[in-house]
């Protein structure tokens, strides 16, 4: 049997990796980074590893990308007019600068440390912390 994948909730995680949005998207990794080629506003941030790690709004752009392409037949071009046109009608949005989300993935990352150390501090005899 095999396991359905469900689209996930885009916010529910600071930075996704290129293999869960397409797994989210149902479609491989090569498309994600073909349409980053296609679609000047689909930057992803890459990681010290040089891996695409996409914020939430990345995402549902993507989703948008593929309900153009896919549900739509838009042509890439056609697709790519709509977005544009799209974001010159919204008001101009309030947008997390990457300097913002880098030092909340920096906090998640310190609190996650913490979290590790604090149990294995709490697994350690307390005898071996004195030495």
């Amino acid at each position: 049997m095999g396991v359905r994948k469900t689209v996930q909730d885009p916010e529910s995680k600071l930075y996704r990796s290129i293999s869960e949005v397409s797994d989210m998207l149902a479609v491989k990794p090569h498309v994600l980074r073909y349409w980053e080629t296609q679609f000047s506003m689909l930057r992803p941030r890459k990681n010290r590893a040089g891996n695409r790690m996409y914020r939430p709004e990345e995402v549902r752009l993507l989703l948008r990308i593929k309900e153009l392409l896919y549900d739509r037949r838009y042509t890439i071009a056609g697709a790519r007019r709509t977005l544009l046109d799209e974001r010159k009608q919204d008001e101009p949005q309030v947008e997390l600068g990457f300097s913002e989300a880098d030092r909340r993935l920096v906090m998640i990352e310190v609190k996650e440390g913490l979290r590790a150390l604090l149990q294995r501090l709490k697994r350690e005899p307390a005898g071996a912390a004195s030495r």
